[in-house]
């Protein structure tokens, strides 16, 4: 079996079903297999072939659709990308990866008309000719309309993901088929997709949760796909209510936005099976809120990495009441975890550890860095790079990431924790803690928080918020103002940026 098969098969049996719903167009799945066999043919005739990598560089539209399974049924290798990441930042991908062709979004294909002459690949985009780009359009009405079926199996390689590089240049994950139709089955089973489900993608299809487990997985099953090229509140309860959508992923800001809709309990949403959400837990507070805005106890939280397919965990929705923050008790379907000490062995409940996956969702490797891969799978098993402890109950909670713990003074300080008590203040927005330089201690503890209101003296209200909440020597030692902190395209917070912002080095104590 093999992605391009899946569309295939439901063009067979399914042939007049919705496959696509995007905007006013709404595509059978005979539609849009037949636009994938013409596209796929003309690519041919391009030279691209199996093993060749295609860049999309494409929001959530049919044409991305189009695109990703054309590509996969020439046998060769699709590697989406972020539709906000900027020229340079693509740029790095395609020489990285090597790509053969780019496929841009008439939308967004401005942002690397610097590139054409530049970097060798076809370039091709939606939308009128312009020079140096080849219509997409084009190349669908000029292929021939004969099926092509993709020989790939499922041990062979299908796609690359790149990461968010929040420590550096992004790396290329590599997936073969079955790792994607893993975790793609997986997440079917366990939010009870069927052909009847109708799932709504509005996170960039260029991400692994998103793509792999909704995407994919809805096609496993011969779903509808409804399609936004980006998120916003009234787009998202629009949509819902419109297409009786049954599965939404989002991050958490999505539903914190759409929670404070002053129009929210005027929608029908109760159509949605599982609201799903991940990339970082919501608290008990932030649970409680959604959960009433959208008057729903269908909230699902999912854990995992992109290096993981991604899979790993769950809080299942009857779990919200109790352990909402939690990552959940066990691991998903197709998956084992564990939490491990720095030898690998197991520990005991309630100490930290890092978490460990293992499961053939997990990627082939990282694309050209076999030192990476090494250091990252190890007997068989994924080192997350999380770190996390067991309650006496057996749930999962994550404490931080093992990059950003700051050793001060011998003792490890978790920036999470701190994080976690300084955003319930009422008139933080948000915060980051990082490590700073400090001659003595090795680290010191700094806070850049983003504030709704001025205060008088910034240290000393958030050390007094602090205190009695945590241990005094988790309490910053250092503030620092800031408008909006920096992030990627995928939102994650750049730690390193906030590192270098200024040249403090010396602690104030």
């Amino acid at each position: 079996m093999n992605i391009s098969e899946l569309l295939a098969r439901n063009a067979r049996k399914f042939p007049e079903k919705k496959a696509f719903i995007d905007g006013e167009a709404a595509l059978s799945y005979r539609e849009v297999d037949q636009a994938v066999n013409r596209l796929a043919s003309s690519l041919g005739h391009l030279g691209i072939q199996r093993g060749d990598k295609v860049v999309l560089y494409m929001p959530n539209t049919k044409e991305l659709v189009f695109a990703y399974f054309a590509v996969l049924r020439l046998g060769a290798i699709v590697v989406p990308v972020n539709a906000r990441l900027v020229a340079e930042e693509v740029r790095y991908i395609i020489e990285h990866c090597e790509a053969r062709a780019v496929i841009a979004h008439d939308w967004i294909y401005k942002e690397l008309d610097p590139l054409v002459g530049q970097v060798d690949v076809f370039w091709i985009k939606t939308g009128n000719a312009q020079e140096g780009w080849v219509p997409l359009s084009e190349l669908i009405l000029s292929g021939a309309a004969d099926p092509i079926v993709c020989p790939l199996k499922e041990d062979d390689e299908a796609a690359i993901l790149y990461t968010s590089g929040t420590t550096g240049r992004p790396k290329g994950v590599l997936f073969t088929y079955r790792n994607i139709l893993t975790v793609a089955i997986m997440m079917a089973i366990e939010t009870k997709m069927d052909k009847e489900s109708r799932i709504l993608h509005m996170m960039p299809l260029s991400h692994s949760a998103p793509l792999h487990l909704f995407f994919i997985g809805g096609m496993y099953v011969g779903a509808t796909h409804v399609l936004s090229p980006s998120f916003s509140p009234e787009s998202l309860l629009n949509l819902v209510e419109k297409y009786k959508i049954t599965h939404f992923f989002g991050a958490p800001v999505a539903y914190l936005l759409t929670a404070k809709h002053p129009r929210l309990h005027e929608y029908d949403l109760s159509s949605v099976n599982y609201w799903t959400y991940g990339g970082a837990p919501l608290s008990r507070n932030e649970v409680q809120f959604i959960a009433k805005q959208f008057r729903t106890d269908r909230l699902m939280c999912l854990y995992g990495l992109t290096e993981a397919g991604p899979n790993g965990t769950y809080l299942a929705t009857e779990d919200h009441t109790t352990k909402a923050g939690s990552i959940g008790k066990q691991a998903a379907l197709n998956c084992e975890i564990k939490i491990v000490d720095e030898h690998g062995n197991e520990v005991p409940v309630g100490e930290v550890g890092e978490i460990v996956l293992s499961g053939e969702g997990t990627m082939k490797g990282y694309y050209k860095d076999e030192e990476k891969t090494a250091e990252t799978l190890k007997n068989g098993w994924l080192y997350t790079g999380d770190i996390a402890r067991r309650d006496e109950d057996g749930y999962i909670w994550i404490v931080d990431r093992k990059k950003d713990i700051i050793i001060s003074g011998g003792v490890n300080v978790y920036p999470k924790e701190i994080e976690d008590v300084l955003r319930t203040h009422p008139y933080i927005a948000d915060v980051a803690v990082v490590g700073v330089p400090h001659p003595e201690w090795g680290e010191t503890v700094k806070a850049f928080v983003v504030t709704t209101k001025p205060f008088n003296n910034l240290d000393d209200e958030c050390k007094r918020f602090l205190m009695g909440k945590i241990a005094d020597y988790k309490i910053p030692r250092l503030y620092q103002e800031i408008r909006e902190l920096p992030r990627n395209a995928t939102g994650k917070v750049l730690k390193q940026a906030l590192r270098g912002m200024d040249d403090e080095t010396i602690a104030r104590r």
